[in-house]
């Protein structure tokens, strides 16, 4: 008859619970995975999946018991370093994302809004477009290996009894979303710069033929020019998104505080 004392029992909860609980945070924040229409059942199996496979390679688990008032305070803190790993590369896909809502408030085509199954709402339809082409050159170039080699490489800079100064780690975010949202400028800059040419063109043309109907022809120019420019500037966007990315996992190791 095999018997299993309480401490073996604890040791094996202990030695899947904490990794399980960092993995499974990331994986419903991180892009793709973190996407509402990814099924919840998936995300589950896919964290326990990788648990099993990363367990055996990392740092002796704490010696604590996960129902204990330190073991939960250990769970939590797990919890959100996992959650703070996957917002910083989310936040990439949200500097992609203004850049296409201020390129298409430009254009005139704020108006136009597309389901964005990645946050569950309306967004405007260029954002959606350069979000997707973001995300195409995310899993083209293996970014979503690179993710789960900085996870793992995590556990073994971070172990999980190891101190960790949330503080630093919450800096680390918000000093990355104050990039970000220069990223999105920049990103959107060269067609914003076009458009802003083109306007100040039809403002003359307006003012030398005051018959002349902005109104009519105002909106279809800037509608093409804008989407000519888009097209000019597509192939210089995508290395930009790369850099984007290797600088996202990046902050995912300051943020976990490495």
């Amino acid at each position: 008859m095999i018997s299993v004392t309480s401490a073996q029992l604890d040791a094996w909860i202990m030695l899947i619970a904490w990794p399980l609980t960092r993995i499974l945070a990331l994986i419903a924040s991180a892009p793709f995975t973190g996407n509402q229409q990814f099924p919840g059942t998936a995300k589950i199996g896919l964290a326990v999946l990788l648990t099993i496979l990363v367990a055996p390679t990392l740092p002796a688990a704490p010696s604590v018991s996960p129902a204990s008032a330190h073991g939960l305070l250990l769970l939590v803190r797990e919890l959100l370093l996992g959650v703070a790993m996957g917002l910083a590369m989310r936040a990439v896909m949200s500097a992609v994302s203004m850049a296409g809502d201020i390129i298409g408030l430009q254009m005139g085509l704020g108006f136009a809004q597309f389901f964005d199954p990645q946050n569950g709402s309306q967004v405007p339809v260029v954002g959606q477009f350069l979000t997707l082409l973001a995300m195409l050159v995310f899993l083209s170039i293996n970014g979503h290996l690179m993710l789960l080699a900085t996870l793992v490489e995590s556990f073994r800079g971070v172990p999980s009894e190891a101190p960790v100064s949330m503080a630093t780690g919450a800096m680390a975010l918000v000093q990355w979303g104050a990039i970000i949202v220069q990223a999105a400028v920049h990103m959107s800059l060269p067609v914003v710069a076009t458009l802003l040419i083109t306007n100040s063109a039809l403002a003359v043309l307006t003012r030398a033929s005051p018959q002349l109907n902005i109104f009519a022809i105002g909106f279809p120019v800037t509608l093409g020019i804008g989407f000519i420019s888009i097209l000019l500037v597509l192939p210089y966007m995508v290395p930009g998104f790369e850099r984007l990315f290797e600088q996202g996992l990046q902050a995912m190791s300051r943020v976990a505080g490495r």
